[in-house]
């Protein structure tokens, strides 16, 4: 029941995308279209996916009971598909983690050899009524740190964390300055990467710089829940474009 709940909740969100939309189709198409296994098929799985979906990648969203997911897929269309965790991961060049930040650690335990050496997009937050114990990790270390501890292995990558689900859905590919998606990570490619994904997905990406810069656009942080665009949030972060 959950899971259907969570579907119809993206499909309206979906409906948002679609309807608020105004870009001619060329500027939604990928240069070089991906592969991009998502891991979850809640707001944001769902909401990014179809974002992607829309420019040409092909996604595969998973649950563990990937059955329920056969409504949500359709709606975005032949690129998308589904799956398990584990076939999401094997299928994607690009792995986009879309779960409750409480699932990190047994994520860790399940797959972490399955994503060595993958780009892995970070977009959990951690809350303190949901995430318990992981919670308290990330008040103690930052949520850089606890990311880089729990997806050891991959190129980590953190974005789309800043804003909520409704915020990328209403926002996606807008006229008058593209929404802001602030990005940090250590290795390079993985960053360029991502930034283009960010691109593809209608926004325009803000490199803040390594890894442990993430902690300047987490919840409960200045940089968080901004809606700028890339020249202004630039300057709200202090770095250079």
């Amino acid at each position: 029941m959950h899971s259907r709940f969570i579907s119809r909740r993206v499909i309206l969100a979906l409906a948002a995308i679609a309807l608020g939309s105004a870009a001619p189709a060329q500027a939604q198409t990928a240069a070089q279209p991906a592969r991009i296994g998502i891991i979850g098929a809640g707001n944001i799985g769902g909401t990014l996916g179809g974002l992607w979906a829309k420019a040409g990648h092909e996604v595969m969203l998973s649950s563990r009971h990937p059955e329920t997911l056969t409504s949500l897929v359709e709606e975005l269309g032949p690129k998308a598909r589904a799956g398990t965790p584990a076939e999401a991961i094997a299928f994607g060049e690009v792995i986009l983690v879309a779960v409750p930040y409480k699932a990190y650690p047994q994520l860790a335990q399940d797959y972490a050899g399955a994503w060595a050496g993958k780009v892995v997009i970070d977009a959990g937050n951690a809350t303190q009524a949901r995430d318990g114990e992981v919670y308290g990790e990330v008040q103690a270390n930052g949520i850089a740190a606890i990311s880089a501890k729990y997806l050891a292995g991959a190129r980590v990558v953190r974005a789309f964390n800043a804003a909520n689900y409704k915020v990328f859905a209403k926002n996606a590919r807008r006229d008058g300055g593209r929404m802001a998606i602030p990005i940090a990570g250590d290795d390079a490619e993985a960053l360029k990467s991502v930034a283009q994904l960010v691109t593809d997905a209608g926004f325009d990406p803000v490199p803040v710089g390594p890894l442990a810069k993430a902690d300047s656009f987490a919840m409960g942080s200045p940089g968080f829940g901004l809606d700028l665009t890339a020249p202004e949030l630039a300057t709200r972060l202090g770095v250079s474009r």
